[in-house]
C-alpha cells in the first residue's frame, strides 16, 4: 500500500514539474479551438461576365436537334434538259439539219417549305429544265411542277404531290441573325442523301465581287460543295435563314467559304411568285453616292421621282443608317432590307442629316425599270401618255442601250418595244424576260419597235 501511495506522489510531483516548466518558459494562456479550413478565394484577372455567359451557351449547343428537324425536309432535285448538238460543219455548208438533240442531266438541292408539298431551289438548279425529279430522304421520288422563277434573286419555287403530309422546315426572321452565330447547311452534295455541315455566320450582306444580281449574300464557312446548291441554311433551332446558293472557289469545291440568300428575301420572293406570278420590285426613289466607301451608311445623291423619297422629304446629301431598325453600313445592305419588301409597304428610315438624325416614313415604290442582260438594254414601263399617245396597250421603252447590234441597225435609246418574236409585249419586266429567254440561243430573234417619230420598225438578228 505504501507502494502505491508512494508512485502516485511520484506522478503527481512529476506534473507539478512539468507545469511549472512550460509556465516558467511560454507564460501565457493556450486557448485550443475547433476550426474550419476555408477555401482559397481567387479572383480572375480582366474578367467578364459576358465571356461566361457565351462560355455556358457553347457548351450547351447542340446540333443533333436541327440536324433532326431538317434533314428529312431537304430534297435532291434532279434537273433533265433537252440540249441540241449542231455539227459546226453543216452549219458551214448550210446544209443544218437542226442537230442533235440530247439530254442533260443536272443535280442539286430543295427545301420543303410546307407540308402539302411546296419546295423552294435555286433558279440555276432548275434553269432549262424539261423534266424535274425530287427525292426524299426516304428515297420516295416525286415528279415535280415549275411554279415559278426569279432570276434576278436565284430563287425558284416547285411543287410536288405526295399522298402524306411531309415534313418541313419553317422560316426564320434572317435579320435576327448574328455575325459568330452557329449555323448548319443541309444538301445533297455529289448526289450523296441529304447531309450536314457546321459553321458560323463570317458575314452579313455580303456583296460578291462581279455579281450583278444578288449582292445581300449570308456568308458562312459551313461546307457547300456542288450539288448543296438549292438547300438550306438553318439556325440551332432547324429553323430556315437562307437557301445555300454560292462558293466561291477555284476548283470547285469548297474552300472555306459558302453563301447563302437570305430567308426574308427567300420567303418574299415566294409568296410574290404564289400571289402574283412575278415578283413585285420595292424601291425607295433615290439615286446613290458610291464615290466614298469610308461613310457608315449609304449616302444620298438625288431624289427621283417614282419613289416615295421625295414625298417623305429625303434630301441629297442624307446618310440613310437604318431601315426599321435594322443598322444599315453599306448598299449591300440596303438592298437587302428592298428586297425583301413589297411595293406600297411603309418603312422607317433613319437618316444622318448634317449630323442631325431624323426618322422618316416612306411608302415604297415599284420598280418600273428592268435589265435584260442578254442584250444589255435597260427596259422602263410606259406612262399612262405613251399608251394613249401610241393607241397601244403595253410596251417597254429601251432606257439604255448598249448593244452593239441594235446600235447597228439605228435603234436608240426612247424606242418602244411591242413585240418580241411576234408576242405583244405587256411591260418591261415582261420583255426583259422574253429577251433574255431566247437571245443568244443561236435561233433569230425578231424585236418590232416604235422609233422617235412613231413609226413600226422591225428587227431580226442572233
Amino acid at each position: 500500500m505504501k507502494k502505491i501511495f508512494g508512485l502516485l506522489g511520484m506522478a503527481v510531483l512529476g506534473g507539478a514539474v512539468a507545469l511549472g516548466g512550460y509556465k516558467m518558459f511560454f507564460g501565457n494562456e493556450v486557448i485550443v479551438k475547433n476550426t474550419v479550413s476555408q477555401p482559397l478565394q481567387t479572383v480572375t484577372a480582366s474578367y467578364n461576365p459576358v465571356l461566361n455567359k457565351a462560355s455556358s451557351i457553347a457548351n450547351s449547343i447542340d446540333f443533333t436537334i436541327a440536324a433532326e428537324n431538317s434533314v428529312h425536309a431537304v430534297v435532291h432535285v434532279k434537273n433533265t434538259a433537252i440540249r441540241t448538238q449542231v455539227n459546226p460543219l453543216d452549219m458551214f455548208f448550210g446544209n443544218s439539219n437542226g442537230g442533235r438533240q440530247y439530254e442533260q442531266v443536272g443535280t442539286g438541292s430543295g427545301v420543303i417549305i410546307s407540308q402539302d408539298g411546296y419546295i423552294v431551289t435555286n433558279n440555276h438548279v432548275i434553269d432549262g429544265a424539261a423534266d424535274l425529279e425530287i427525292t426524299l430522304n426516304n428515297k420516295q421520288k416525286y415528279k415535280a411542277k415549275l411554279i415559278g422563277t426569279d432570276k434576278e434573286n436565284d430563287i425558284a419555287l416547285l411543287k410536288i404531290d405526295a399522298d402524306m403530309d411531309l415534313p418541313y422546315i419553317p422560316f426564320a426572321n434572317s435579320d435576327n441573325i448574328k455575325i459568330g452565330e452557329w449555323v448548319l447547311a443541309v444538301g445533297n452534295p455529289y448526289n450523296l442523301t441529304s447531309t450536314v455541315t457546321a459553321g458560323i455566320v463570317s458575314a452579313k450582306g455580303r456583296d460578291l465581287e462581279g455579281n450583278t444580281a444578288i449582292d445581300s449574300f449570308i456568308q458562312t464557312d459551313a461546307a457547300v460543295n456542288p450539288g448543296n446548291s438549292g438547300g438550306a441554311l438553318v439556325n440551332t433551332r432547324g429553323e430556315l435563314v437562307g437557301i445555300n446558293t454560292a462558293i466561291t472557289s477555284k476548283t470547285g469545291s469548297f474552300i472555306g467559304y459558302s453563301f447563302a440568300v437570305p430567308s426574308n428575301i427567300a420567303k418574299k420572293v415566294i409568296d410574290d411568285l404564289l400571289e402574283y406570278g412575278a415578283v413585285q420590285e420595292a424601291i425607295l426613289g433615290i439615286n446613290v453616292d458610291s464615290s466614298n466607301d469610308d461613310i457608315d451608311g449609304v449616302k444620298i445623291a438625288s431624289v427621283t421621282e417614282d419613289g416615295g423619297a421625295k414625298n417623305a422629304d429625303l434630301k441629297s446629301g442624307d446618310i440613310i443608317m437604318k431601315v426599321n431598325d435594322v443598322k444599315i453600313s453599306k448598299f449591300s445592305e440596303l438592298r437587302g432590307q428592298l428586297t425583301a419588301k413589297r411595293p406600297g409597304e411603309n418603312v422607317s428610315i433613319t437618316v444622318d442629316r448634317d449630323g442631325d438624325v431624323i426618322t422618316k416614313t416612306v411608302k415604297l415604290g415599284k420598280k418600273n425599270y428592268f435589265l435584260s442582260r442578254s442584250l444589255n438594254v435597260t427596259l422602263k414601263d410606259l406612262t399612262k401618255k405613251d399608251l394613249k399617245k401610241y393607241d397601244i396597250s403595253g410596251g417597254a421603252k429601251i432606257l439604255k442601250n448598249g448593244n452593239r447590234n441594235l446600235d447597228y441597225y439605228g435603234v436608240k435609246e426612247g424606242y418602244i418595244i411591242t413585240k418580241i418574236n411576234k408576242k405583244e409585249v405587256l411591260d418591261a419586266n415582261a420583255a426583259a424576260k422574253a429577251i433574255d429567254a431566247s437571245y443568244g440561243s443561236g435561233t433569230p430573234i425578231y424585236i418590232e419597235v416604235i422609233n422617235l417619230k412613231g413609226e413600226v420598225e422591225r428587227y431580226a438578228f442572233r
